[in-house]
């Protein structure tokens, strides 16, 4: 089977494309190498990946339309995993012409490419933002999506509109996949545990955004990454949408006393209020998920955040 997979120099994709990689599929990878945050970082990522068996790399933004449309009519891909996007509810505030650009246009290029080379199926990153404000939990695919709070999930939400219609109108199969709050090894350092092991090791107090009384549904990657390696071999017909989160709310509170605990440091906090764009709390009911491929992420927050952690230290020797 070969796949390309977007984003392959990101968090999720170079975890998801060494997992394919071990599987003994072929698998392209793409990615732009912006400076959103360290391109070190990236680079690192895809010094792994390089030496594997049946792994290729092509520099490329799939916002370009020509140098999209030529990958796929020369691929041969049999199926697509599409990460890349410009992530981050807070940077979004800050630049929101990088989100119309990587995560619409972008978007829709790489429909035309799955629709016009009939790529068996593509599974694309949605996020647990597209609940935005809803109160009721846990969060279900059926709930109403309709009220995002961030431009970012505005483009999640627009991405799954997209690939409903493309489904309808062409066929296409088209997953998407509802991220809720991945963490773990290689993570980006915009991220919730990056920003906080790194203050503390610095000596730096962390912010802890209304006043710690938030709850996050933290899935570690690995877990994120069996999902999508299962969900792509059950092609749906044509359309889906699935939420993929550890169905276990940590209050922030607790996920900094596990960071506290694995570094044997102590924090200093710096309480503030509500940023926009953002929301109290995640929650995802995974029952259509667990009904269709059989498991469910189950990784404890202490054991990933120990794992991170370990990670931080040995990439960074702090």
């Amino acid at each position: 089977m070969k796949v390309l997979v977007t984003g392959a120099a990101g968090f999720i994709g170079m975890h998801v494309a060494q997992r394919l990689l071990d599987d003994g599929c072929e698998v392209v990878g793409v990615d732009s190498l912006d400076d959103y945050y360290d391109p070190a970082l990236k680079a690192a990522r895809l010094a792994r990946l390089r030496p594997m068996q049946g792994f290729s790399f092509v520099h490329l933004d799939v916002a370009d339309r020509a140098a999209t449309a030529a990958l796929f009519e020369t691929g041969g891909f049999d199926r697509v995993v599409h990460l890349a996007a410009q992530a981050g509810v807070r940077h979004s505030l800050k630049n929101p012409h990088a989100y119309a650009h990587s995560n619409l246009v972008g978007f829709v290029n790489v429909l035309e490419g799955c629709r016009n080379t009939r790529v068996r199926h593509l599974v694309y990153a949605s996020s647990s933002s597209v609940y935005g404000g809803n109160t009721k939990m846990p969060f279900s695919e059926a709930d109403p999506v309709d009220h995002p709070v961030s431009l970012y999930a505005a483009t999640k939400k627009a991405n799954e509109l997209m690939a409903h219609s493309y489904s309808h109108l062409y066929g296409l199969p088209t997953t998407g996949l509802r991220f809720f709050t991945v963490y773990g090894p290689w993570g980006r350092p915009d991220m919730a545990a990056f920003l906080f092991v790194d203050a503390i090791l610095s000596g730096r107090p962390i912010d802890v955004f209304n006043h710690g009384d938030m709850k996050r549904d933290f899935t570690y990657v690995d877990d994120i990454v069996e999902g999508v390696r299962r969900v792509l071999d059950r092609v749906p017909s044509p359309y889906r949408v699935l939420n993929i989160g550890n169905a276990d709310p940590v209050p922030l509170l607790d996920f900094i006393a596990a960071i506290e605990d694995a570094l044997q440091v102590k924090a200093t906090k710096r309480l503030l209020p509500m940023q926009p764009g953002d929301v109290p709390a995640t929650f995802a009911d995974v029952s259509a998920l667990t009904a269709l491929i059989g498991f469910r992420p189950q990784t404890d927050v202490r054991e990933g955040v120990s794992r991170f952690v370990a990670w931080y230290r040995a990439y960074y020797d702090r």
